[in-house]
């Protein structure tokens, strides 16, 4: 398959050599083969080198799935340098908090969101260059100097750095959304990566005859190595859009003749809601992977579409962990450990449960390098959550009888909707700050699509009125789009533990109240 490498670098590299001119991905509008892949990320890695970065430094990238972001991937890669993907929808606090934590010398940015840098910029002091795809007016900084990428590339040689980079040198830092305190830096070495590039690569039985699909962002983990890597290691190629369509998914899949896609989220249930269609059936994708499978509409999702559905659970510390084979699949369950991990229950004490009793799930590594490095800047973090040996994945679950384990909900505190994680404390800070708020609490709410949306409930200060409107007008610019709540509820008084801790499991229960306002049933607009 790739003869043991376990570096991106190399592995381009082999690629490039073997079938130089073979197509490695599509775009919606331009093909990019392995050498040009190769050429264009020793190039980036030149022009990183030239602006002074090196290895173990860091640089973040914001841009839309692309050949630039795949080659500056690549380059990053080659020259050491830790890359700190940034979902495109962050600005104000959470960017620079990132930018901040990481310590990026450097950033990556598509030039539509190059505003944000500049609105922030007197905030993040570590940062040095602002590397610009696209065209716009350059504007100047004292403190940070602009390039525009084109330009730079242009001028790069393509000569391999003479950097040396092993499997165990950290690859990337990746956020993860905050529970009881900010978003944590998990650290991945290209070792972590491989590990689960091997893993899907396994579970798919992935070969040269596949093509891959996916409609997910390359700062995500699942379209870096659930899809580009494994195409990688099997000598598959990849169609990657931008976005998700449900009505043109099946006709694109027929088009380009996919065989898998990943899926998260609601995309399952989104395509299952499109009208159907005599030719549903008739498509070449024969197996699909992701979580989680509504089992609502498992059996009738792969009848109505014809392929095989697989199901993983996993984080972006472990990678995978458990896989739910097609071919001895479990319905509900999240499948068996991976030969890669030990997986347990675990009571409050760290005691493995009985069969069938929920504790968390907690896991470890059967060899170096598998499991995340730490979370970057926060070693009491790291060893809290690796504490007694186990990494502690904050999921309550249960095994059965035959080693098929089973989640049951979360303990920590994060919001999962639309396959998007999303910080309670994070947009509770930000709404704080409302001069008319005195406090908030932000908690998932069941979704008629799948997973859960984000209800506010908001007490104001005394004296103070505020409506729903005006306080999404005040989120908007703050936060992510995917974060703004759909849900607004006011109350005077929050329910509370003995240590004043605010009850959320409560407010959980009592879910859409009759006085919640609804966006989405006011026609009110939440902008990208």
């Amino acid at each position: 398959m790739y003869e043991g490498i376990q570096t991106f670098g190399r592995i381009v590299e082999h690629r490039a050599k073997q079938q130089p001119n073979a197509r490695f991905v599509r775009f919606a509008n331009v093909d990019l083969t392995y050498e040009q892949l190769h050429r264009e990320g020793n190039k980036f890695a030149n022009v990183m080198h030239t602006l002074g970065l090196s290895k173990g430094q860091t640089c973040a990238v914001m841009m839309p799935n692309s050949p630039e972001f795949l080659a500056t991937w690549l380059g990053l890669a080659r020259l050491g340098v830790i890359e700190v993907p940034i979902n495109t929808a962050y600005r104000g606090d959470l960017l620079t908090y990132i930018l901040n934590k990481a310590e990026c010398q450097a950033i990556v940015i598509s030039s539509q969101w190059v505003e944000r840098i500049a609105a922030i910029s007197q905030d993040i002091p570590n940062l040095k260059h602002v590397i610009v795809v696209g065209e716009m007016e350059l504007s100047p900084s004292q403190s940070i100097c602009y390039h525009s990428y084109e330009n730079l590339i242009e001028k790069a040689s393509i000569e391999p750095v003479d950097v040396k980079i092993t499997p165990f040198d950290p690859s990337l830092i990746l956020f993860t959304s905050g529970t009881t305190g900010p978003s944590k830096g998990v650290v991945l070495s290209h070792r972590a990566n491989f590990a689960l590039a091997e893993t899907c690569c396994d579970l798919m039985n992935y070969g040269p005859d596949d093509r891959l699909f996916t409609v997910f962002p390359l700062f995500h983990v699942n379209a870096r190595y659930a899809t580009i890597l494994p195409a990688l290691l099997a000598g598959s190629d990849v169609v990657m859009h931008e976005r998700f369509s449900a009505s043109k998914f099946w006709d694109i899949c027929r088009a380009e003749q996919i065989t898998s896609f990943t899926y998260m989220g609601s995309l399952l249930t989104m395509l299952m809601k499109q009208p159907e269609q005599s030719d549903d059936g008739d498509n070449p994708v024969r197996m699909i992977q992701g979580a989680p499978v509504p089992l609502e509409i498992y059996e009738d999702f792969e009848k109505r579409f014809n392929v095989k559905i697989t199901e993983a659970y996993g984080s972006t510390e472990v990678g995978l962990a458990m896989i739910n084979r097609a071919e001895s699949f479990r319905k509900g369950s999240c499948g068996k450990a991976v030969a890669t991990y030990e997986v347990e229950i675990h009571d409050e004490n760290d005691q493995p449960c009985l069969v069938g009793e929920v504790g968390e799930i907690v896991v470890r590594p059967k060899g170096p390098g598998v499991l995340f490095s730490g979370y970057y800047g926060m070693p009491e973090a790291t060893v809290e959550t690796w504490r007694n040996l186990w990494f502690h994945t904050g999921d309550r679950g249960r095994m059965d009888e035959d080693g098929y384990f089973y989640f049951v909900d979360r303990k920590k505190d994060v919001i999962r909707r639309r396959g998007e994680n999303i910080s309670s404390y994070e947009i509770e800070r930000v709404m704080n700050t409302h001069p008319k708020v005195q406090e908030s609490a932000l908690v998932g709410v069941p979704s008629e699509l799948s997973e859960e949306e984000v209800l506010a409930v908001v007490k104001l200060r005394e004296g103070e009125e505020l409506s729903p409107e005006e306080l999404l007008d005040f989120c908007q610019p703050r936060m992510a789009y995917f974060a703004v709540p759909r849900y607004i509820r006011f109350v005077k008084e929050f329910p509370r533990t003995p240590s004043q801790r605010i009850e959320k499991y409560k407010l959980r229960s009592e879910g859409i109240t009759p006085d919640t306002w609804d966006r989405e049933l006011i026609g009110y607009k939440v902008y990208r």
